[in-house]
C-alpha cells in the first residue's frame, strides 16, 4: 500500500533562498540554483561533450526539489546544436511542491530569460500530487520528464531504465541520510549504463566509499561558490554487480513496425510510435478502424478506487492521468473527440462501500481534483436528478467518443501510416531479422522487424501463444431516445453506466456482461436488463423506464477481451519455445529472466478499461522497443507482462 504524499512547504530564508523546514536545509546554494546546476551537474557530468554521441540520453536524479537541475539541463540541451535527439530526465521527489507554489518560487528565483519560459511550461504541466510515476513531454516529445512522487528508497528499485548520467542531489547527508545510503547506491548501479557518469555537490568520505563499493570510481573536483570540492565519477565495476543488464533499444535497421488491430489499443500504439519517428503498417480485419468495442457511441474514463490501493488501482491511476495528458496534447493540436468536461459520478453499491472508500480517499490523501466522496444530496445536485445513494465524484473523469479519439490518434501519425484494411492476420514467420505476417489465404500482408499484437481475442492465437489465456465478454449497450431518456447532467457509473449523449440526442446505458457469448445480434432481454439497472440507479425515472418496450430499442453489441486477473497484456512477448526447452532452469525465474521473442510485443485484453489503459500501454510498449525509461514502476509493468501466466506455469512445473 502506497503512503500518502506529504507536499513540500513553501518557505524562504532571510536571503531569499528556498528552504525546507522538514529537513532544515536549503534547496540550493545562495549563489543561485541554475548556476549551481550548471557547475555541479551539467559540467560535472560533461553533458555537452557526451550527449552528442547519443540518439537518446537519460539522466537519473535522486531529488527533484524545485526542478532547477531539470530546467538548467533543458536550457543547455536547447542551446546545444550538437545535442542528442531525445533527452530523458528521470527524477524522484518525496515532497513535491504544489504547482502554484512552484510558480511563486520561479517568479522569485528565475532571472534568466532563457529559463523563465521553460519554468512556466513546467509549472503549467505539473502533475497532480498523487503517488507514482508521472510522464511529462516538452519540445514535441524530444524532452521527457518522468517524475516519481514518493520515497526514493521504495521507488529507485522499481525504476527500469539505462542511465547515462546521475545527478545525486538532495538535502545534505547529515540532514537526509536515507538518500545517501547503501540501498540507494546499489539501486543506481542496477541501472547504470556503460560509462555512466555521476556528479554531486557533496564530497563526504562515506559517500565516496559507498559509491565505490557499488562499482563507481569517484574523483574530487572543484566545488561550487566557494565550496572547495565536490564529487564526480563514472561507472566502472571491477566485478559483476547486477543480475540483469538495464534495457537497450530493439536493434533494428529500419524503424518500421506492424500493428495488428486498429481499435483503441492499436491507434494509441500508432500515435506513440509515430511520435518517435517510426513507420507503421496497420493490419485490420475490418474495412476501417474502431469497428469493435472502440466503435461504441461513448465510453467512460475514470480512476479506480480500492481500500488497499491495489495493483489495479495504481495502474489505473497512472493510466488515467497519462491519458489525460495525451488527450490534452491532441486537443492542443486542434484534434477534438467529444470529451465531456463536467466530471463523472460513481454511485456506491452500498452505504458500507460508500463509507469505506470515502475513508480511503482521505487515508491516501488524494487531492479533491482526483476524487472526493459525495453524500446522496451532493450526488443528486451534481447529477440534477434523484439517485439511489451517494458515492464519489471524479472531476476529471467523463465520457468521450472512442472512434473520434482513434481518428485523432491516427491523424497525428500522418504519412507514417500504411493501412491494410480487410485483411485478417493469421500467422507470422521470421525471416532473418524481420517478421512477415500472412493472411488466412497464406498471402503476405506486411513485413517489419517489430510486430505488436493489439487484436484483442485474436492476439494469442496469431502470435502462437499458449500461455496467454483470454476470454471474451459480450456487452450489449442500449440507446434511449430523447423522449424517454432520463435527464442526467453528468456521466454516471455504478451497476452499469449511463452517458448523456447531448441535448435532444438521448442517453447511452449498459452494458450487459456475458462471458464466452459470441452472439452479435441485439436481444430484447439485454435491453430490458440495461433498463432495470438504470432504474435502480435513477429511481425518479423508474416509471418512465418501466413503460418502455425493450423490443423497440436499439443499441450496439461489442466484445471485451479479458484475462482472469482482469489486467491487460502489455509488453514484450516471451519466446515460449525457448522457455519450454529451459523449463527446469526457469522454474525459479523472474520476468527479466525469461527469453523474449525478438521484436514481438502485445497490447491487448483491455476489458472495459481501454480508454484509461491504452495510452499508457502504448507508451510502455514504445519505451520497451526504444530502450527508454519505463513510464510505470517495474512491479506494476510486470503485473501486465504478457508472459505472467507462462511464468506461473514454469514456477509450478507445468510448462515444458
Amino acid at each position: 500500500m502506497i503512503a500518502p504524499l506529504q507536499p513540500a512547504t513553501l518557505a524562504f530564508r532571510d536571503d531569499g533562498t528556498p528552504f525546507s523546514p522538514a529537513y532544515d536545509d536549503v534547496y540550493h546554494s545562495a549563489a543561485g540554483a541554475f548556476a549551481q546546476a550548471r557547475h555541479v551537474f551539467i559540467e560535472g557530468n560533461a553533458l555537452l561533450a557526451r550527449w552528442r554521441d547519443h540518439r537518446q540520453f537519460t539522466i537519473l536524479e535522486t531529488g527533484f526539489g524545485l526542478g532547477g537541475n531539470f530546467l538548467a539541463t533543458w536550457a543547455a540541451w536547447r542551446e546545444d546544436v550538437s545535442r542528442c535527439e531525445r533527452l530523458h530526465f528521470v527524477s524522484i521527489e518525496k515532497h513535491p511542491f504544489h504547482a502554484q507554489d512552484l510558480r511563486v518560487l520561479y517568479e522569485r528565483i528565475v532571472a534568466d530569460a532563457t529559463i523563465a519560459p521553460l519554468a512556466a511550461q513546467l509549472a503549467d504541466a505539473w502533475p497532480m500530487l498523487v503517488p507514482g510515476l508521472h510522464r511529462l513531454e516538452f519540445e514535441n516529445g524530444r524532452v521527457v520528464l518522468t517524475i516519481a512522487f514518493g520515497d526514493a528508497l521504495e521507488l529507485l528499485p522499481k525504476l527500469w531504465l539505462r542511465a547515462d548520467a546521475f545527478y545525486l542531489d538532495g538535502f545534505s547527508p547529515a540532514k537526509n541520510p536515507d538518500l545517501w545510503s547503501e540501498p540507494v547506491f546499489k539501486a543506481l548501479a542496477r541501472v547504470a549504463g556503460d560509462d555512466a557518469t555521476l556528479a554531486t555537490y557533496t564530497c563526504a568520505g562515506h559517500i565516496r566509499r559507498g559509491l565505490e563499493a557499488t562499482g563507481f570510481v569517484c574523483t574530487k573536483t572543484e566545488g561550487f561558490a566557494g565550496k572547495r570540492t565536490m564529487l564526480t565519477g563514472h561507472f566502472a565495476p571491477r566485478w559483476r554487480v547486477r543480475r540483469h543488464e538495464p534495457p537497450l533499444p530493439q536493434p533494428v535497421a529500419d524503424k518500421h513496425a506492424i500493428v495488428i488491430g486498429a481499435g483503441m489499443a492499436g491507434c494509441a500504439l500508432i500515435e506513440r510510435l509515430a511520435a518517435r519517428g517510426w513507420r507503421i503498417s496497420v493490419i485490420e480485419r475490418h474495412t476501417a478502424f474502431a469497428r469493435e468495442a472502440s466503435g461504441n457511441p461513448a465510453g467512460v474514463f475514470h480512476p479506480l478506487l480500492s481500500r488497499d490501493d491495489s495493483v489495479a488501482s495504481r495502474i489505473t491511476r497512472a493510466g488515467f492521468l497519462y491519458a489525460l495528458g495525451r488527450w490534452g496534447a491532441l486537443e492542443q493540436a486542434g484534434l477534438g473527440f467529444a470529451r465531456t468536461r463536467s466530471g463523472l459520478l460513481h454511485l456506491a453499491e452500498s452505504d458500507d462501500e460508500a463509507h469505506a472508500l470515502t475513508e480511503a480517499i482521505a487515508t491516501f490523501g488524494y487531492p479533491p481534483e482526483y476524487a472526493r466522496g459525495v453524500s446522496a444530496a451532493d450526488a443528486q445536485a451534481l447529477a440534477q436528478t434523484a439517485l439511489m445513494r451517494g458515492g464519489w465524484f471524479y472531476p476529471l473523469g467523463g465520457a468521450l467518443d472512442p472512434a473520434l479519439l482513434c481518428t485523432a490518434l491516427c491523424t497525428m501519425a500522418g504519412e507514417r501510416l500504411t493501412w491494410h484494411f480487410g485483411r485478417q492476420a493469421a500467422r507470422l514467420a521470421r525471416h532473418s531479422d524481420t517478421w512477415e505476417v500472412f493472411d488466412e489465404a497464406g498471402e503476405p500482408i506486411a513485413r517489419a522487424p517489430v510486430v505488436i499484437f493489439a487484436n484483442a481475442r485474436d492476439a494469442a492465437r496469431v502470435a502462437g501463444l499458449t500461455h496467454a489465456p483470454t476470454r471474451i465478454v459480450r456487452g450489449q449497450l442500449t440507446r434511449l431516445p430523447a423522449q424517454v431518456a432520463p435527464h442526467l447532467a453528468v456521466p454516471l457509473i455504478g451497476d452499469g453506466y449511463a452517458v448523456p449523449l447531448g441535448e435532444n440526442t438521448g442517453l447511452l446505458t449498459g452494458a450487459t456482461y456475458e462471458v464466452d457469448d459470441d452472439d452479435r445480434s441485439e436481444r430484447a432481454a439485454g435491453h430490458a436488463e440495461n433498463l432495470a439497472r438504470l432504474a435502480v440507479m435513477l429511481p425518479a425515472a423508474r416509471e418512465t423506464l418501466a413503460s418502455v418496450d425493450s423490443a423497440s430499442l436499439s443499441g450496439r453489441v461489442a466484445f471485451r477481451c479479458v484475462t482472469s486477473d482482469r489486467l491487460p497484456m502489455i509488453g514484450s512477448l516471451a519466446d515460449e519455445a525457448a522457455c519450454a526447452r529451459d523449463a527446469a532452469a526457469l522454474r525459479g525465474a523472474w520476468p527479466l529472466d525469461l527469453p523474449r521473442a525478438e521484436g514481438l510485443y502485445g497490447a491487448f485484453a483491455f476489458g472495459s478499461r481501454g480508454l484509461v489503459w491504452s495510452s499508457l500501454g502504448a507508451e510502455l510498449v514504445a519505451a520497451q522497443i526504444e530502450g527508454e525509461p519505463w513510464p510505470l514502476e517495474r512491479d506494476l509493468a510486470e503485473s501486465l507482462d504478457p508472459a505472467r501466466y507462462l511464468l506461473r506455469s514454469l514456477r509450478q512445473g507445468q510448462a515444458g
